[in-house]
């Protein structure tokens, strides 16, 4: 499945199949909530936390790619992430995109 930021394929014809799009509500763990808070008092990236939203993006991704595959897509265009929070604790991360076949 090819996923592409922009807006269309330059030379590639192809029909739109429709709005495709994938997400997950990720909660810190009380480890990494400990850690963080240690290293805001020292500053510098909070690793534990990156991690978390790295794996949240790949889990957000591949749900897009299966709802377009079920449409059975060739390609996702115009690719894109939003994250949240949604409560004290916890992340949303959606991925969305719009799912076409090659003609």
């Amino acid at each position: 499945m090819k996923l592409i930021s922009i807006e269309n394929i330059p030379g590639q014809e192809y029909e739109v199949l429709g709005l495709v799009k994938g997400t997950i509500v990720q909660s810190k763990n009380i480890g990494r909530d400990f850690m963080a808070g240690m290293k805001t008092i020292v500053g510098g990236e909070l690793a534990g936390y990156t991690e978390m939203l790295t794996e949240a993006r790949q889990i957000a991704t591949k749900r897009m790619v299966d709802e377009a595959e079920q449409l059975g897509a060739d390609a996702i265009i115009g690719v894109r992430y939003s994250g949240s929070s949604v409560m004290q604790g916890a992340a949303e991360v959606l991925a969305y995109g719009t799912a076409v076949k090659f003609i």
